[in-house]
């Protein structure tokens, strides 16, 4: 049976005393053998934590303690290996940046869809549907007749939105929009932004893709490829089953098959997505940790710079993989 258990969360909630919360935090997290990254904000709590059930359970019963927390829930999922190998409690400004001023998710938030109810939606023709993630997610799989926005961050999405002429729809009415995400946190963000910009009917994915591929059968489906998630599996279809993507280890970008066969693919080195982008020293270098991971699997043992550098993309966005 696999040993790690992982818990994937956040919640929007005032928190104004959020500085406070995380020594406490750090401590019962170290008490029981969990790791991980957690992030609290002003505006609520995010992150991704794991070690044994009882453990990360335990952390969890400390967050449900503090009434405004109690409806905290999170996505779990298991591993025969730590996903994790450090700990760390962090305070941010944002528990998902998009660096927007005055932008409140306590405050406003798009209408929640259900999976059950996600295909009539975006059916309407009326409807624009806008994929929220960043290009390497979208690279791998999104839903049919869904906008890539083709951002590298997250940080990007408010100036597209600010150039697409089409969202302003027709006659001065402003257009029906749908978003998603991976697990519905940086929806609750974009859907905020439309709402505090004057559109009206905004709706996005409750729980996500995550949820989506969990709930809805493959024959009834309308998402194409596999979904890109932030720790060991690096990708899932439906089912939540593991997909066969593999990682980068030079820029992180999510492999498929074909992109390893590839003449440009050199194992911890370079894929065809960066190829170029990496000067002779620096493949030497990638060449070297390469070969220190080769050694350390051969002993039996963990490259952890390795298994920690291929968690750090992008944390802010990650918790709610």
């Amino acid at each position: 049976m696999p040993r790690y258990y992982t818990a994937a969360l956040y919640l929007f909630v005032d928190l104004p005393d959020f500085a406070d919360l995380r020594e406490p935090l750090h401590q019962c997290c170290e008490a029981n053998g969990v790791k991980g990254t957690l992030l609290l904000a002003r505006e609520g709590i995010n992150g991704t934590i794991a070690g044994p059930e009882e453990g990360v359970r335990a952390v969890l019963d400390h967050l449900h303690a503090d009434p405004r927390l109690a409806r905290l829930q999170h996505k779990a999922s298991w591993s025969d290996h730590p996903p994790f190998h450090r700990l760390k409690v962090r305070l941010k400004k944002e528990i998902v940046t998009l660096r927007v001023p005055g932008l409140d998710p306590n405050q406003t938030v798009g209408r929640y869809v259900k999976p059950a109810d996600w295909n009539a939606l975006i059916r309407d023709p009326d409807v624009l549907l806008i994929d929220t993630r960043n290009d390497y997610e979208v690279a791998i799989g999104t839903f049919e007749g869904a906008v890539n926005p083709n951002i590298k961050a997250f940080t990007e999405l408010p100036a597209w939105l600010d150039a697409q002429e089409r969202l302003q729809g027709e006659d001065g009415k402003k257009t029906k929009v749908a978003m998603f995400c991976t697990g519905g946190i940086r929806c609750e963000k974009s859907t905020a932004l439309l709402k505090m910009r004057g559109y009206d009917e905004v709706y996005h994915l409750e729980g996500g893709i995550l949820k989506y591929l969990e709930e809805v059968p493959p024959e009834q489906s309308t998402w194409q490829g596999e979904c890109f998630v932030f720790d060991e599996r690096v990708s899932v279809g439906h089912g939540l089953r593991p997909g066969p993507h593999e990682l980068c280890r030079s820029c992180r970008w999510p492999l498929s098959a074909q992109d390893k066969a590839s003449p440009l693919y050199e194992a911890g080195v370079s894929c065809p997505h960066c190829h170029d982008q990496r000067s002779a020293e620096e493949k030497a270098r990638l060449a070297e940790r390469q070969r220190q991971v080769a050694l350390a699997a051969s002993r039996g043992q963990a490259h952890i710079g390795a298994l920690q550098e291929r968690r750090v993309r992008h944390v802010d966005d990650a918790a709610q993989a």
